[in-house]
């Protein structure tokens, strides 16, 4: 249908999607090299920030690198990291793994805790202040092609299609944004990034992508039980050996504290519920006696890459780059990737008016790529390299041991002792069959610590309009009852942090139902699903979460 619409076209030098730390680095980058560059950030939320979800400490290489006196300029950066604490949990108690065995770049100091949301806020102020245009509630689902095939926009701000699809009475076809060069920063497992990254083969030479799923809320919490600027990190219960992942607990300012849990999505077992982990992991006597007598005020989720070095596909392509998660440049031991978003934007635009000076556009930004693999990202992601593929094979344990020996010589010697291991399995290929694994009884949330999903969603402030087509699509519609109900228990029940997907018995028959207004755009359906049925698309433009300070 979209080849078939007229639409108007608005040109660029250099266009951006998505207004995260990545997009909106690159945005000021090139303004501040090139103050005639016409920029446009394209963001789907319904203001900048609405849809960032981070932990989050904040490494500030990236911000240092782009903003030197972002102090001065009052960003949103205060909350210094003053001590640093990291538990292995059992049922009842813990135990304290001390600092000084880590690895210096374990290390917490010198960095802050933020609401990556108010960072990103900031950043477009900082932007538009350059001239930057921003236009957010524009969601992007099409691409836009020159004749030889290089990429040369996207299809921005389509509203008002039916449930099938067909445009109703108030549609609006949206316009053609097309630049020179076209700057992807959609975070971790993009629509968009998809499909270049299939259209071109840019992950040919690369591992598979891997992905954890990461639930956070912010809660208020007693004076008495607040202390600003700790940092905790968690591991074991209640994961155990069902999966990789862990928990945080990042004290804020004004009696506010982020909690969340990281659950790595190559877990086995088809009947694990990631969101129950994470309630039930508030119940523990460290994070409880915490919470105590506070209250929680705000919920998200979404998927975050986990990959890491190996699995960085190639960020270039005919006219445009990958930046940001979109690329995978999360640093999974460390818990970060916002810097390296931040320093990937700024690369990128470095490459891009470096091209446009020289009369170029529409083919491939080699020098970024080259900057990506020989800069400070590839220094701060190779010597981490082996520790998510270490804990995959050999569990938490191994992974300390030989993660840890694995970074210590690389940090000393600047080769790593395994070389680069592989990580094997898709996410979605390591789900094994319901029949061979236990269920799970997981313990009812109780309304004060631990919460049913639907309550949660309610936190995040979603909203979708209804009336619109479903954004989440299946490839075959008889899969999820024919083939992953029999075989997995079909797992999207548990997997989807949102409680967006439903097995309905009605009589004989079980019914799959989507109920897409809940999404809160986590991507978890796209990356876990066993058979690879759900495709994430955006809804349109504004639609989902409304996160305040997330």
């Amino acid at each position: 249908m979209s080849e078939q619409i007229e639409r108007e076209t608005m040109e660029f030098d250099v266009v951006i999607v998505g207004a995260g730390p990545a997009g909106l680095s690159a945005a000021i980058r090139l303004k501040q090299l090139d103050p005639d560059l016409s920029v446009v950030v394209l963001e789907k939320g319904s203001e900048v920030g609405a849809h960032i979800l981070s932990g989050a400490v904040l490494d500030p290489v990236g911000l240092d690198a782009l903003i030197p006196d972002w102090k001065e300029r009052g960003a949103p950066v205060t909350v210094p990291v003053k001590e640093d604490r990291f538990y292995i949990l059992g049922e009842a108690g813990q135990m304290r793994i001390p600092n000084w065995p880590m690895p210096p770049l374990m290390s917490n100091h010198g960095n802050y805790i933020v609401s990556m949301a108010n960072v990103c806020r900031w950043l477009a102020e900082q932007a538009e202040g350059l001239g930057v245009e921003i236009f957010p509630g524009m969601s992007c689902n099409t691409l836009v092609w020159r004749e030889d095939g290089s990429l040369h926009g996207v299809v921005a701000g389509e509203f008002g299609l039916e449930k099938d699809g067909t445009p109703g009475p108030n549609y609006e076809p949206g316009v053609n944004v097309v630049g020179k060069y076209v700057l992807l920063a959609e975070g971790a497992r993009g629509n968009l990034t998809k499909q270049l990254i299939s259209r071109f083969e840019l992950d040919k030479d690369s591992d598979v992508p891997k992905f954890g799923l990461g639930m956070k809320e912010i809660w208020e919490v007693k004076p008495e039980n607040h202390r600003e600027g700790l940092v905790i990190h968690t591991m074991g219960w209640p994961l155990g050996r069902n999966a990789g992942g862990g928990g945080f607990i990042y004290h804020l300012d004004n009696n506010q504290v982020f909690v969340g849990f990281v659950v790595h999505l190559n877990y086995e077992n088809p009947h694990l519920f990631p969101y129950m982990e994470f309630q039930r992991w508030k119940h523990h006597p460290l994070v409880a006696k915490m919470l105590e007598g506070g209250k929680r005020v705000a919920y998200g989720a979404r998927a975050l890459s986990e990959g890491g070095w190996q699995s960085i596909p190639k960020v270039v392509f005919p006219g445009g780059a990958l930046v940001g998660c979109a690329a995978g440049l999360v640093n999974v031991p460390r818990i970060k990737g916002n810097h390296n978003a931040m320093l990937s934007g700024k690369m990128a635009a470095e490459a891009v008016v470096e091209a446009i000076r020289a009369g170029r556009e529409g083919d491939e930004l080699t020098a970024y790529e080259t900057a990506l693999r020989t800069g400070p990202v590839a220094k701060d992601l190779k010597p981490v390299r082996n520790v998510k593929p270490l804990w995959s094979r050999l569990g938490m344990w191994a992974s300390l041991a030989l993660g840890g020996l694995d970074m210590w010589v690389a940090s000393l010697f600047g080769v790593n002792l395994f070389g680069t291991l592989r990580h094997g399995k898709t996410d979605a290929a390591s789900t094994g069959k319901a029949a061979d694994f236990p269920k799970i009884d997981y313990p009812k949330p109780d309304g004060t610590l631990s919460f049913d999903r639907l309550t949660n969603v309610a936190y995040s402030f979603t909203n979708h309009d209804e009336s619109q087509p479903s954004h989440l699509r299946l490839k075959d519609p008889e899969v999820p009852i024919r083939v992953n109900l029999p075989l997995y228990d079909e797992p999207a029940q548990r997997y989807c942090p949102a409680g967006v997907y439903e097995v309905v018995e009605e009589g004989e028959t079980p019914t799959f139902v989507i109920n897409f207004q809940n999404c809160v755009h986590c991507k978890t359906c796209d990356i876990k699903d066993p058979s690879q049925n759900i495709v994430w698309t955006c809804p349109q433009g504004g639609d989902g979460p409304n996160y305040p300070n997330m």
